[in-house]
């Protein structure tokens, strides 16, 4: 079932991936398309603009007034011929524009080779939107237009100005569609790198999501995972001290109920006194800390601590410590403190004593972990964070000097500090980590 949805989320993934590449590729083309037809419009209403310049306007204004084939009339179309070959238009003409829905063209220049000919006042087939323009006195391009005579081809009109800078006409220009689309051509095979590149970028830009994706769920993955043996460990070790304590507990009340029916009363009195501090040691399970897995690590190593007759003390801010994840603040303390209460025993009991402080203010966290035992060598102080070092025993199927560089690699992950103090009396570690540090 697992292996026909991740399948299903693939292939949808292609044919997401697919329909990105198309549609990017296609809303180019068109982007493209659009500049080349605006760049080749621009670029003839510029030639436009020129040739009405140049005109002979008074040789035009004649022939308005007498709009028929004459000398004028020829004159004026050979000078629109001779510009029409030099800028490769399909048609150069000129129009009157003396009403807001039509045009007529006047005077046109063809090829010489061309057997068309356009009758003097002939109505044009320039849209009714450009023409409203032009009779407002405006320049004006059409898009492509299609005639059935005439081909498919874009127009653009400037205004015919007479010396006084009255507007006598307008001179269009018509260009073939398949001169655009050649140039439109040319520019897409230039832009096939383009297209290419932004095909290759969504590409790039949906591996990486997934990329950071797997790498993402691994991350998590781990997270829980050590979270979860973290938490296992700790249980663990509570379920054992519980059961140890148990199991004393249960001979101590053996004992005093075997006094008691050999009419030992004196003895029984003597033996429950002795147990009375151990009693009032566990007698209460609670601690007065606001971070409720803070609280099961130091209510575990309590125990453990009792199990080995160690004496414990616990200082601890009523604070929540929150700007340490909960994982990392287990592993800094379980190890620190695994490392006390291992140093500790090797000592007689009446000499075991641990004190554990963990302390807050507005700049930073102190975690404190103080134990009597062995002191550590300079040396060996120097090289105690390193991976691998241990000044423990080595012990068959058991991993050592990993606790403390686990320990160092943590607290650097929140800009803090860790120091280790040791003499004839005992052994001090401190972390100390800033409120508001980098959070890893």
């Amino acid at each position: 079932m697992k292996n026909k949805k991740l399948r299903a989320f693939l292939y949808l993934t292609i044919i997401l991936l697919i329909l990105f590449i198309l549609l990017n590729m296609f809303s180019t083309y068109l982007s493209i398309k659009n500049s080349v037809q605006k760049s080749v419009a621009n670029q003839n209403l510029v030639a436009a603009k020129s040739i009405a310049d140049s005109m002979d306007i008074e040789a035009y204004k004649r022939f308005l007034n007498n709009p028929v084939k004459s000398q004028e009339y020829t004159d004026i179309e050979t000078y629109l011929e001779d510009a029409r070959e030099k800028i490769g238009a399909l048609y150069v003409y000129t129009l009157m524009v003396d009403n807001p829905k039509e045009s007529k063209a006047m005077i046109t220049g063809f090829s010489k080779d061309s057997k068309k000919e356009f009758p003097i006042g002939g109505v044009c087939t320039v849209p009714k939107k450009q023409v409203k323009q032009a009779y407002e006195g405006k320049s004006f391009i059409t898009g492509i237009l299609e005639d059935p005579v005439y081909g498919e081809y874009l127009t653009v009109g400037v205004p015919i100005k007479d010396h006084e800078g009255a507007i006598i006409g307008f001179l269009g220009i018509d260009v073939s569609a398949e001169d655009i689309n050649t140039i439109n051509g040319k520019v897409l095979k230039s832009s096939i790198a383009i297209l290419v590149y932004n095909g290759g970028f969504v590409i790039m830009l949906l591996v990486t999501f997934f990329v950071i994706q797997k790498w993402y769920q691994k991350e998590l993955k781990r997270e829980v995972g050590d979270t979860e043996d973290t938490y296992q460990s700790e249980f663990q070790s509570l379920i054992a001290s519980v059961r140890s304590l148990r199991h004393d507990f249960s001979n101590h009340i053996q004992v005093i109920h075997g006094l008691l029916k050999l009419g030992e009363n004196g003895k029984a009195l003597d033996y429950s006194t002795g147990l009375s501090k151990e009693v009032q040691s566990i007698e209460s399970m609670k601690l007065d800390v606001n971070h409720p897995g803070l609280s099961v690590l130091l209510e575990t190593k309590k125990l453990s601590a009792q199990n080995y007759n160690i004496d414990i003390t616990l200082d601890v801010s009523p604070n929540s410590f929150n700007m340490v994840k909960t994982i990392d603040l287990i592993k800094m303390l379980s190890n620190v403190i695994d490392n006390a209460i291992e140093a500790t025993t090797e000592l007689p009991e009446q000499e075991r004593r641990m004190n554990i402080i963990c302390k807050a203010n507005e700049e930073k966290y102190t975690f404190e972990v103080t134990n009597t035992g062995p002191m550590i060598s300079t040396i060996d102080r120097e090289n105690i964070f390193v991976s691998g070092f241990s000044t423990k025993k080595a012990q068959k199927g058991k991993v050592r000097g990993q606790g403390l560089f686990i320990v160092k690699d943590l607290v650097n992950r929140y800009d803090g500090d860790i120091t280790v103090k040791s003499n004839e009396t005992g052994t001090t570690v401190t972390m100390m980590i800033p409120v508001y540090g980098r959070m890893s």
